[in-house]
């Protein structure tokens, strides 16, 4: 087998957030032989078209970071897609990484796998022990069946494939749509926006009270790359075989008024910023358990303000293609 840096690599969504980061992480480690494919050149809904690539390609690794993905907006109005496409896109790339012989494969979930009311930190054995939060439950059943796509093979097969679940992500390439993106996004392009309008008040749902974490996508890239390297005893003795999911994250959360105020503050918006209690606040905290993460050599090292910022001016710098 070719060392690590000659291997074959697939990169499954490199146009995506997470995908790009990770392709950015291996090139300045040094892989050079990294395998990408736009969805026009292939449709990973298509199961035929995906073993067809594996056959044709003799891939050694695999990043899956291809999914279906979006704001609370986007899962309740899309519940059907989420499910489907999510569930189709891991089973097509996983078995047919295991068809062709690929012993390496990452997996990259979502915090949301974990309960409703699962115990903050959530650890990683809270998975399947309540119920998910409803307003994205099918987008989180597809990422659970994901992890245990994952599991099954390396306990049938011994293929080696391993899950990370990261927290809340934000950074370069994000969805900036003013109606199906994530909270930082959606944050930077009101802040941004109202500022060039000169509006006096920006108007932010619910209480500011709700706590959260964030985590800049070249953290989560370099967290991938750092369990894709672990030796395979390093990473089976911080997991279980039937627990063989890790969280990625920083350990560390602010309340969703902090995070304003530090987005305001990146922005340079000067106006005042009103909580509108009426609307729903949702979980009033969310932060993961990184522990075994961090018992396995790596930690996050972008502070929030540092990683708002540089998502803001790729927003600026790139707002043609970011609107959306």
């Amino acid at each position: 087998m070719p060392r690590e840096q000659d291997q074959r690599i697939f990169i499954a969504g490199h146009r995506g957030m997470v995908g790009s980061a990770i392709v950015r992480r291996l090139q300045a480690l040094g892989y050079g032989n990294l395998i990408t494919r736009s969805r026009d050149e292939l449709d990973l809904l298509d199961q035929a078209a995906v073993a067809a690539f594996f056959a044709e390609q003799r891939i050694d690794q695999v990043y899956l970071a291809s999914a279906k993905v979006g704001g609370i907006h986007a899962n309740n109005a899309y519940p059907a897609e989420f499910i489907y496409q999510n569930l189709m896109i891991e089973a097509n790339v996983i078995h047919a990484a295991h068809s062709h012989g690929v012993q390496k494969l990452l997996f990259l979930g979502s915090s949301c796998i974990y309960p409703r009311e699962a115990e903050q930190p959530m650890k990683e054995e809270a998975l399947l022990t309540g119920t998910l939060e409803p307003t994205n439950e099918p987008y989180a059943i597809a990422k659970i069946a994901g992890i245990k796509l994952c599991e099954s093979y390396n306990r049938q097969y011994g293929r080696d494939y391993r899950s990370v679940m990261p927290t809340n992500l934000y950074g370069p390439n994000d969805n900036f749509h003013p109606e199906n993106s994530h909270v930082i996004p959606a944050l930077l392009r009101r802040f941004h926006e109202a500022g060039q309008r000169g509006d006096e008040q920006v108007v932010i749902w619910g209480s500011g009270k709700p706590m959260r974490e964030f985590l800049h996508v070249d953290d989560m890239a370099a967290a991938s790359v750092h369990v894709m390297e672990l030796e395979a005893s390093a990473y089976q003795a911080c997991t279980q075989p039937m627990l063989s999911h890790i969280n990625v994250g920083t350990g560390v959360d602010c309340s969703i008024r902090e995070l304003a105020e530090t987005v305001a503050r990146v922005t340079e918006y000067q106006g005042e910023l009103a909580f509108d209690s009426s609307k729903p606040d949702g979980t009033m905290r969310k932060l993961m358990d990184v522990s075994r993460l961090e018992a396995l050599g790596w930690q996050a090292s972008i502070g929030l303000e540092e990683g708002l910022r540089d998502a803001y001016r790729w927003f600026v710098e790139h707002q043609d293609r970011a609107r959306g």
